[in-house]
């Protein structure tokens, strides 16, 4: 029997006991998205995140220097939190008065109190050379912050340094480490959560970019964009092995179990499936144009793709990779969500909007 084979029937049999559990619960792959609500207004979202406990943000970038938090019942708008900070009042003496952001992506806390969100460039006196998607570390631009949200008071109470051009950040399931994706920079920075600043600097390679964490928080994968392959990192030695996921790896999530990883390819609009326990490749699927941000149902039967340039999104099954449904969106759809609570899918659209999605 192929590994392919032996990986189906493994699936098959992991998705009768997931029946089991669930009762008469329909799992994720036999459901169908459907469209319930366009939020818009003042948004221009990067990517969109469920806390997975009633909260989703959305990251909205230098074009409106904030971040939107909704609650995921209602899909109501609970805050609108402003990106400005003076990083003198941090800490950071070199500065003087407020400076702006630039959300890009955000990370919730396991214990539910914080939202972590990435800068894409800061704005303000001493900043002078903005980041840019092509970049090396010689590019000499600035450096910026990763910024925490309150989410008692929905605001800023505490920043980072870290590197330039900042993308993914990832807080570990043990809340020991936050780890943010420095794309200009070549990193990965390593945040102590104990100790309240960076640890540890690591190279990765061109343009990091997703992350995920196992649930144990032994192990951090990233996405190094640039190349074909993805970063395992053991976070207690911080030493790294290796994995030829295929080329221009983007966005990263893991199976329930931690025992299969899936990433989005962006320039051959796939996602990719990687056996974590025998070390090899499940296939790939044909997705559409530009395959960006990913995410998986709780029951870890589907997967949630956005296609950049088909501005679709894609609903595929995990067992096999069959794809199951693919929807027009929007023009640009960049950033999606599974929040588990309400089994709804939240898309980010980059020109101005959220779609949210039922599945029944």
């Amino acid at each position: 029997m192929t590994m392919k084979r032996v990986f189906i029937a493994l699936c098959a049999i992991a998705l009768s006991s997931n029946s089991l559990a669930h009762g008469s619960e329909p799992l994720s792959q036999d459901t169908r998205m459907t469209l319930v609500k366009t939020l818009s207004g003042n948004l221009s979202p990067k990517s969109v995140l469920s806390s997975g406990n009633g909260l989703i943000s959305a990251h909205n970038m230098m074009y409106n220097h904030t971040v939107s938090i909704f609650d995921s019942k209602t899909m109501e708008l609970v805050s609108t939190v402003k990106d400005s900070v003076d990083l003198k009042s941090f800490g950071f003496s070199k500065y003087s008065g407020n400076y702006r952001g630039a959300p890009v992506e955000g990370a919730f806390s396991p214990d539910g109190k914080y939202l972590y969100f990435t800068n894409y460039a800061m704005y303000g006196k001493g900043f002078n050379k903005e980041g840019h998607d092509k970049c090396s570390p010689s590019s000499g631009y600035d450096t910026s912050f990763l910024s925490r949200i309150d989410l008692q008071t929905y605001s800023i109470d505490a920043v980072y340094p870290v590197g330039s051009v900042p993308k993914v950040v990832k807080v570990t399931p043990d809340n020991k480490y936050v780890l943010v994706s420095n794309w200009c920079s070549y990193t990965v920075s390593v945040i102590s959560v104990a100790e309240q600043k960076v640890i540890k600097s690591i190279k990765i390679g061109r343009y990091p970019r997703g992350i995920v964490v196992t649930n144990d928080s032994a192990f951090a994968y990233v996405a190094e964009m640039g190349g074909n392959r993805l970063h395992k990192i053991d976070l207690t030695t911080f030493e790294q092995t290796y994995i030829p996921i295929g080329s221009n790896p983007r966005a990263l999530v893991l199976s329930p179990d931690n025992k299969v990883l899936y990433a989005t390819l962006n320039l051959s609009g796939q996602i990719a499936a990687w056996d974590l326990v025998v070390n090899r490749s499940l296939g790939k699927a044909k997705i559409g144009q530009a395959a960006r941000s990913l995410d998986i149902s709780s029951d870890g039967t589907a997967l949630f793709a956005t296609n950049f340039k088909s501005g679709t999104v894609s609903k595929v099954r995990t067992s096999d990779l069959k794809v199951l449904q693919t929807i027009k969106v929007c023009s640009e759809p960049i950033g999606i969500s599974y929040d588990a609570p309400t089994a709804r899918t939240w898309v980010a659209c980059y020109k101005g909007s959220v779609k949210v999605f039922d599945n029944q």
